[in-house]
């Protein structure tokens, strides 16, 4: 049964016909309740109207067996004295149900009121009229007769009659119940056959118009199934021109597949680009200690040091980048970045700083390593003077770096922060770094909610900008 009902298709398909299926049986329970009731109220009123045309005869005097309401053409009738007597019946009477006498044919003499035969009648004389007057109110009940052989089930209606001669009578004249029958039958035989035709029709349109609008849906699943065999992440999902919910889908699947495929060819970069950095200092120093080991005279110890300690700078940068890339957050201390600021720009020559107290939240060691590598950058490139301003501005802070050097052009502004790209002339390794110091920078910018930029500089060097939000 799970595996009958998997599918989106099925399951949807199902539940529209249980819906539909519960919808028309409570629409055909209650029409048939409403048919019924309306069909049985006409008969009801066509046998008071019966009884109410006996009743006038009665008060009007006219004998028993010229009541013209007993010859059988429109339904049984019964006349009951108040001892529940029956004194007149329609004419071919045999059998009767539903009325307060099961008899069909009348004594041949009535007893008078009050004979002493048993009777208690105390409780049934029925409300007070006076004589020729015909009760206003009528009784209706069920049950069935039998007239010149043939046996129907009838709606009798009861009205009282008080008559000058004959005391307090009450006529029962029955309408027949067969239109009711055969109407109810008709609408249910009509019901049993047009529903599950009308179910029928309900799940085949639902099954189509779900497999139609769940084609695409399925389109996108097998285009993902190749992507991930091939692992080709340039591929992407067909996206249907319906403009609906599958649509926006496939547009979000194909800005992921994107987002994806531009964070692994970063990565690939990353990988390929670290190694080659890597590759440099450990080759320089292997030389060195192999030359020193074939010749102890010629080892250049200076070298070897440098080479050891741009090599930890490098893994320290890199483990850096790497825990920013899974996702690493600051912490939540308030740091001062004047603070902050005058011991990054310690011990450093030609750096001048002017800072107001600024407290943001935040990590202060990454908050440091940014101060520290905006300061190397700007070291690197200025003439003569590099200038460290800290400022608040509205509710955020804000850390100025600036050089009078020759500044950062235009159109490499954004691509500076970009992971080992270096604008140096010679692109020197041992001057101008690996190219990850500005990427460290940014990324812990970001990661503390806040922004990196680069600009001109008043002097016409560059101008490196932090902003972050006050704690």
């Amino acid at each position: 049964m799970r595996r009958l009902f998997g599918s989106v298709r099925a399951r949807a398909t199902l539940g529209a016909t249980l819906v539909v299926a519960v919808a028309l049986v409570a629409a055909g329970a209650a029409v048939l309740l409403s048919l019924r009731s309306n069909l049985i109220g006409e008969a009801g009123t066509q046998a008071e109207r019966s009884a109410r045309a006996v009743a006038s005869e009665l008060a009007a005097g006219t004998p028993y067996d010229k009541l013209s309401g007993l010859d059988g053409d429109d339904g049984p009738v019964q006349v009951l004295d108040e001892q529940k007597r029956l004194v007149a019946a329609s004419e071919d009477l045999e059998r009767i149900s539903g009325t307060d006498s099961d008899r069909v044919k009348p004594r041949p003499a009535a007893t008078p009121s009050g004979d002493g035969d048993g009777d208690d009648d105390s409780d049934d004389a029925g409300e007070a009229l006076e004589p020729g007057e015909i009760s206003g109110e009528s009784l209706f009940s069920n049950g069935s007769a039998t007239i010149d052989g043939e046996a129907q089930d009838y709606r009798f209606a009861a009205v009282e009659v008080e008559t000058h001669d004959r005391g307090h009578l009450k006529v029962y004249a029955g309408s027949p119940l067969a239109a009711e029958h055969g109407a109810v039958r008709t609408a249910l035989t009509v019901m049993l056959i047009g529903f599950p035709l009308l179910l029928g029709v309900v799940a085949a349109v639902t099954w189509l118009v779900t497999r139609r609008a769940l084609r695409p849906v399925e389109g996108i699943r097998r285009e993902m199934a190749a992507i991930t065999q091939s692992e080709d992440l340039a591929r992407r999902v067909p996206e249907p021109d319906t403009h609906d919910e599958i649509a926006r889908l496939a547009s979000t699947t194909n800005e992921t597949l994107a987002a994806l495929e531009t964070s692994v060819d970063r990565q690939r970069r990353f990988v390929a680009d670290a190694s080659h950095e890597l590759r440099s200092p450990i080759a320089s120093l292997r030389t060195q200690l192999e030359v020193a080991a074939a010749h102890p005279e010629l080892l250049d110890l200076d070298g070897a040091v440098e080479d050891t300690v741009r090599l930890q700078r490098l893994a320290a940068d890199l483990l850096l980048l790497a825990r920013l890339d899974a996702g690493e957050r600051p912490g939540g201390a308030r740091v001062d970045l004047a603070g902050l600021a005058r011991e990054a720009a310690e011990g450093r020559t030609g750096v001048t700083v002017d800072a107001e107290p600024v407290e943001v939240a935040g990590s202060r060691g990454q908050l440091g390593r940014v101060l520290a590598n905006l300061l190397d950058n700007a070291q690197r490139h200025a003439r003569s003077a590099v200038t460290v301003n800290v400022r608040r501005e509205g509710d955020r802070a804000v850390v100025g770096v600036a050089d009078d050097g020759d500044g950062v052009p235009d159109g490499d502004r954004e691509r500076i922060f970009e992971r080992f790209v270096r604008l140096d002339a010679a692109r020197s390794r041992d001057d101008g770094g690996a190219g990850l110091g500005l990427a460290i920078a940014r990324d812990v910018a970001v990661r503390h909610g806040g922004t990196l930029t680069a600009g001109r500089a008043p002097a016409g060097g560059a101008l490196f900008e932090l902003r972050l939000p006050l704690a």
